[in-house]
C-alpha cells in the first residue's frame, strides 16, 4: 500500500476526521492492527486564511505546490488535499508533482453519477460556492449545481469559519442547514453535496430530504482505492 501525502490543517478539526476514517477504513478493509501509511503536513489554517481573504490564490498555490512536492519527496505515493476550498489551486498541486493526486470534486461527481442523479445543491464556503472551479468541476461528469441565494451562502459560510472551525457544533446553525438545503431540493437538487469537510461535522444525511454525498468520507475511500491500486 502506497503512503499517502496529506496536505491537511485547513482546518485541523476536518483533517483530524480525514485521518481517523481513513485509519478506521484500513482496519475494516484489513483486519488486525492495521492501519493508513499516511504522511501529514498540518499547515497553519490563519497563513491560508489571510490568503483567501485577501485573494492571493497564487500565493497560496505556490505555498500548496511547495508543500505537495515535499510529501512526495518524503516518500508519498498519492497526494490529497484536505479542503474543498482550497481545490481552487489543485491544478498547481498536480503541476507539482508525479504522483497521482485525488481531486474531491472528481469523487464527489463520481458517487453522484454512480447514485444516478444528475442535479445537485452544493454546500461550502462562499469561494467554494461562487468560484467556478468546483462547478465546473462537476460539470465535466455531466452535473448541473445549485448553490443557494446571497443570504443562504452567507449563512453557511459564516457557520463553517466563526464555528465549525472553532470546533463549535450548533444545533441551531444545523436546523438552518437544514432549511437551506431544502430550498435547494424545492429548485431541483436531487441530492445535496457536502463540498466543505467542516459541515459533516453538523449535518448527517438524516438531516437532508434527498441524498448526502459527504465529501470527506467519500474522498478517503477514493484515495485508500489509490493507494491499494485499486483505481486509477
Amino acid at each position: 500500500m502506497k503512503t499517502i501525502g496529506v496536505l491537511g490543517g485547513m482546518t485541523w478539526a476536518s483533517s483530524l476526521a480525514w485521518y481517523r476514517t481513513a485509519n478506521e477504513s484500513v482496519r475494516e478493509r484489513r483486519g488486525g492492527f492495521h492501519s493508513a501509511p499516511i504522511l501529514l503536513d498540518s499547515l497553519d489554517f490563519a497563513e491560508i486564511e489571510a490568503l483567501q481573504a485577501a485573494g492571493d490564490w497564487d500565493a497560496a498555490g505556490e505555498l500548496l505546490a511547495a508543500r505537495a512536492a515535499a510529501l512526495e519527496a518524503a516518500g508519498a505515493g498519492v497526494i490529497v488535499l484536505c479542503t474543498n476550498t482550497m481545490h481552487v489551486v489543485a491544478d498547481r498541486i498536480e503541476e507539482a508533482i508525479s504522483v497521482p493526486f485525488v481531486h474531491i470534486a472528481d469523487v464527489a461527481a463520481e458517487a453522484v453519477t454512480a447514485a444516478g442523479l444528475t442535479t445537485v445543491g452544493l454546500l461550502g464556503t462562499a469561494f467554494t460556492m461562487e468560484r467556478p472551479f468546483y462547478r465546473d468541476r462537476l460539470a465535466q461528469h455531466g452535473l448541473r449545481t445549485l448553490v443557494p441565494d446571497e443570504a443562504d451562502r452567507a449563512t453557511v459560510h459564516a457557520v463553517i469559519y466563526d464555528e465549525l472551525a472553532q470546533g463549535v457544533l450548533d444545533d441551531g446553525s444545523r436546523r438552518r442547514f437544514r432549511e437551506i438545503m431544502e430550498r435547494l431540493v424545492e429548485q431541483g437538487a436531487e441530492g445535496i453535496v457536502l463540498g466543505c469537510t467542516e459541515i459533516e461535522l453538523l449535518v448527517t444525511a438524516e438531516d437532508s430530504p434527498v441524498p448526502v454525498f459527504p465529501t470527506t468520507a467519500l474522498h478517503v475511500e477514493a484515495a485508500l482505492d489509490v493507494a491499494v491500486g485499486h483505481a486509477p
